[in-house]
């Protein structure tokens, strides 16, 4: 059996102001610095033995925290990074609403179907994620991996293990460092944890 503990980074300067990140390397904010080291508390004794991020800096530094409460490095890989939202990277949903009305009602509705201006589609995203995610628990068997990435490519990862069309992504909900456990047995993956984030709690989290 492999357990991976599934991580979406911790809050940034542009999710606080709502806009599209994609692959821009955005670092985190004060408070997503403070989110991963609740979380890194949290996982410090999970018997995790790998640590896997995107190679995109908010990942990175998320993994941090964690890798150095376990003395462990953090291993980058490019394939779990966020879906490139290409034209619409570093707008609001507004922004995006009123210059493409049209792909936003399909993003919207049927997130599957579209093809991003100048960017991926989620088909594109899940195919390399799953890939890599696939790879990762083959290479590590009867360990615990965490594997930090991004809200939608963990909805796109979820959307394969459980067998549903990415139309379903926005069903899957992601808050910054949610914590979902998936175990693989032989082939057969099973969700044990979905959008965990009670290391954010008031009083979740020792002080001094």
């Amino acid at each position: 059996m492999t357990r991976v503990f599934l991580i979406r980074h911790g809050e940034t300067e542009w999710n606080q102001t709502g806009r599209y990140q994609g692959h821009s390397d955005v670092a985190l904010s004060e408070k997503g610095r403070n989110q991963a080291e609740r979380l890194a508390w949290r996982l410090k004794d999970g018997q995790i033995d790998r640590i896997y991020a995107s190679d995109l800096e908010r990942a990175v530094e998320t993994a941090g925290a964690l890798a150095a409460r376990l003395n462990k490095p953090v291993i980058r890989e490019a394939r779990f990074r966020e879906c490139n939202f290409g034209a619409w990277e570093g707008l609001t949903f507004a922004e995006i609403a009123a210059a493409y009305p049209r792909e936003i009602q399909v993003w919207r509705q049927t997130p599957g179907r579209l093809n991003l201006p100048d960017g991926e589609s989620f088909a594109l995203v899940q195919k390399r994620a799953y890939q890599a995610l696939q790879e990762v628990v083959a290479k590590h068997p009867g360990a615990g991996v965490a594997v930090f990435a991004h809200g939608g490519t963990i909805r796109t990862l979820l959307c394969s293990i459980l067998g549903l069309e990415l139309d379903r992504a926005w069903q899957l909900r992601q808050d910054n460092t949610a914590l979902n456990i998936v175990t693989f047995h032989d082939g057969l993956a099973i969700v044990e944890r979905l959008n965990d984030t009670a290391h954010l709690l008031p009083g979740a989290f020792p002080q001094g």
